[in-house]
């Protein structure tokens, strides 16, 4: 499927990845949001969930995306279950050139998480 002209610039250059290490496989239907942090606090920017591969993209409309400091709060309690060690992660996180592209996975399991800075 083909997008319309200029739909891309109409996101944010962000996208993210959910990976079940335990399973082996993507972790669908996460709730992620994603806030930046201004004089007075956090405040979200969007929200979505993740895709049968575990991806959210396209997500982050372009308008309000500036250098500055930013968190994505991944809500995993209800695709590990009620017993979660970490019912959320919140990732924070510095963007510098805002038309970089930002892609921020999260590799999680029942115990723990890793995330990096990916391409």
């Amino acid at each position: 499927m083909t997008e319309p002209a200029g739909a891309a610039q109409a996101y944010a250059r962000i996208s993210t990845h959910v990976l079940d290490t335990a399973r082996g496989e993507p972790a669908a239907g996460v709730h992620v949001r994603l806030e930046r942090r201004d004089t007075g606090g956090w405040n979200q920017l969007a929200q979505g969930h993740t895709d049968d591969d575990g991806r959210l993209r396209r997500w982050v409309p372009r308008l309000g995306w500036q250098a500055g400091g930013y968190r994505l709060i991944f809500y995993v309690e209800p695709y590990l279950g009620g017993g979660a060690f970490f019912p959320e992660i919140t990732v924070a996180f510095q963007v510098r050139d805002p038309d970089r592209h930002h892609h921020v996975p999260l590799l999680l399991s029942p115990y723990g998480y890793t995330t990096y800075l990916g391409s």
